[in-house]
């Protein structure tokens, strides 16, 4: 198993989250900041695939769909009712990373701290509480 299938299996035996550690999100060039998209991405597939190894035992699996659009490349991570979107808005030579954690206030734009965060990010939507 790898650490983060340790980790999934911690938390369901009961160990508590961690919680992504967040940034201000500011302008960078588009070439920066897509390259950071396409690389959080593609550990978001790697883990989530692990993840639902462990999980489909249990019932509950992560999703991960990709929902970019015109000017963004985005994608959303869901557990049960919970979900984090990941985006970067394009606009010319600039874009723009942002977090949004469904049933969290939105305000200023938050991205990730680092690339590492997007671990704490989906152990902490397999112990969210369900939004009702």
């Amino acid at each position: 198993m790898t650490p983060f299938m340790l980790a999934v299996q911690s938390l369901l035996d009961g160990e508590k989250a961690p919680a992504p550690a967040t940034e201000s999100a500011a302008s960078r060039s588009v070439a920066e900041a897509t390259d950071e998209q396409v690389i959080i991405r593609s550990l978001a597939e790697q883990m989530v695939s692990e993840a639902n190894a462990i999980l489909r035992e249990h019932g509950e699996v992560f999703s991960l769909v990709d929902d970019s659009g015109d000017g963004e490349l985005a994608f959303t991570v869901g557990f049960a009712d919970r979900s984090a979107r990941i985006r970067t808005a394009i606009a010319g030579r600039e874009a723009i990373a942002h977090l949004v954690i469904a049933g969290e206030p939105e305000g200023d734009p938050r991205r990730l701290a680092s690339e590492e965060e997007l671990r704490a990010l989906l152990l902490s939507l397999l112990t969210a509480p369900l939004h009702r």
